[in-house]
């Protein structure tokens, strides 16, 4: 029987996870979010902030799905900064809490010290720890019991947004005014560009009272997030991607209210309708789709199995004839040998990935059938389910369970093991007359080809239509498409 039509479940909560990185990037305080130098704002000649204690529900459309409670303080040589969230989310009918916690420790000018981060969800944990020395952050990531050390080199100092959102407020900020912020971004272990413009004064309600906000606007990879800051430096209000938006509250009202049945389902809100039913896709050989609504620059459409010419995207499946039956790493270019590296989410350098990859493989040599086995391992051994968590190779080896994310992590440390280039690719696959933000797999078999353990296809149908490539940390730059792509399928 057709995996489309008995498990709609197995689509992933990709877009999910990118609406919680992308709250965080602007509000909650994980270390993914705000750290940065502004280009022109100077932080020394703005007066020190008191003491604050902040609490915010979380809504989508309305609905309360969440909140979040900070509190900021000083303390030896500078100030504290503490942050608890949870969020209880719904993807593909199934509703899952989030707790997160951080901690800021911030130096007397507001530069960052260091920080604690810790996210739980279910079985799952993820935590980052980190301090700036000199010119280098240094970041410790613990997932499955197991411990990793990355040294980072920053061009500048970082600053943590929510530790000098008041000190910002306190300057004179213009209408038009734009900055420029550089933030660390740790999936990719890198700096991205964050821009903030002013957009103005104006009133709005916040428990009940009408107060007077400056409303700017932050631009991070495409996307636009609204947030609306108080006269005395507070966040009152911010309105993101899918609904989602945040208001200042009460302690008592953030702790109450909160229904069981959670949000609306964010993967299905996220998903994009067809307007053709696509009755057996694995059976198709080409697919053209006529693409709109989503700049070039954002998105990977071009390349290997897709053409992309006038805004129609042609996908041809793939095929596994005349492959070598051996691959010379010395044979290698640059970019396949970039992608049998291990990386903080993909660690293949682990001897528990290594054992289990030559166990599943054996004797095997070709690198078309030690890809069958990986593939099929990978599909038939973890368990399909939406995970909300930030996926990683070892913990979806231990728990066993995890959704396309998941999957497309391990089969991608277990191929790297295996000596077989991997990378990692999102986008959007057809199910049940729409398509679903999913991630997948690229491996090198002497040319590369799409395949999808959680679907258990090599090659990968044609409705999987590509957005980004390379590593987990690309899936970033789906945040700017969400809610603006628009399909037709032409053929």
């Amino acid at each position: 029987m057709s995996l489309y039509k008995n498990k709609p479940f197995v689509i992933t909560a990709t877009v999910t996870a990118l609406v919680f990185v992308f709250l965080f990037l602007i509000r909650l305080d994980l270390m993914d979010k705000l750290l940065y130098r502004p280009k022109t704002l100077s932080i020394s000649e703005i007066e020190t902030p008191h003491s604050k204690e902040t609490w915010m529900n979380i809504l989508q459309n309305e609905r309360k799905i969440g909140f979040s409670h900070s509190i900021f303080s000083p303390a030896d040589n500078g100030y504290r900064l503490q942050e608890t969230t949870f969020m209880r989310i719904n993807t593909m009918g199934m509703v899952q809490n989030i707790n997160l916690r951080t901690q800021g420790q911030l130096n007397a000018d507001f530069s960052l010290a260091g920080f604690d981060f810790e996210i739980n969800s279910g079985h799952f944990s993820f935590t980052v720890s980190g301090n700036v020395s000199d010119d280098v952050l240094k970041v410790r990531t613990t997932s499955a019991g197991d411990s990793r050390k990355y040294d980072i080199r920053i061009k500048k100092r970082p600053y943590l947004m929510a530790g000098i959102t008041a000190a910002i407020a306190s300057t004179r900020l213009d209408t038009g005014d734009k900055y420029t912020f550089g933030i660390f971004d740790p999936a990719s272990m890198g700096q991205a560009p964050v821009i903030v413009e002013v957009i103005g004064k104006e009133d709005i309600q916040i428990m009940g009272a009408n107060q007077i906000a400056t409303k700017v606007m932050l631009n991070f990879k495409g996307a636009n997030q609204i947030a609306w800051i108080g006269e005395n430096g507070d966040v009152l209000k911010e309105k993101g991607i899918l609904g989602i938006h945040l208001e200042k509250t009460t302690r008592s009202d953030a702790l109450a209210g909160l229904e069981l049945r959670a949000s609306e389902d964010l993967t299905r809100t996220a998903s994009v309708a067809s307007n053709v039913v696509l009755a057996n896709p694995e059976q198709l050989s080409t697919l053209r789709v006529e693409i709109s609504g989503v700049a070039n620059e954002h998105v990977q459409l071009e390349g290997g199995r897709q053409t992309f010419k006038d805004s129609v995207l042609t996908i041809q499946k793939e095929s596994l004839a005349n492959l070598p039956d051996a691959i010379d790493p010395s044979n290698l270019d640059i970019l396949e040998k970039i992608f049998l590296r291990p990386e903080p989410f993909i660690q293949s350098e682990d001897q528990k990935i290594i054992s289990l990859a030559r166990k599943i493989v054996g004797n095997q040599t070709n690198p078309l059938q030690k890809t069958r086995k990986l593939v099929d391992w990978v599909h038939q051994h973890i368990r399909k389910r939406p995970v909300l968590s930030l996926p990683d190779a070892l913990s979806t080896l231990e728990h066993r369970v995890g959704d396309c994310n998941e999957h497309a992590v391990l089969l991608a440390a277990l191929a790297r093991a295996s000596g077989i280039p991997c990378r990692v690719e999102a986008g959007l696959v057809y199910l049940k007359e729409r398509f679903y933000y999913h991630a997948w797999n690229l491996v090198y078999l002497g040319r590369w080809v799409t395949v999808d353990s959680l679907f258990g296809q090599l090659p990968a149908d044609v409705s999987h239509i590509r957005l980004v490539t390379g590593s987990p940390r690309q899936q970033l730059d789906l945040i700017g498409i969400i809610g603006t792509i628009d399909l037709k399928i032409l053929n």
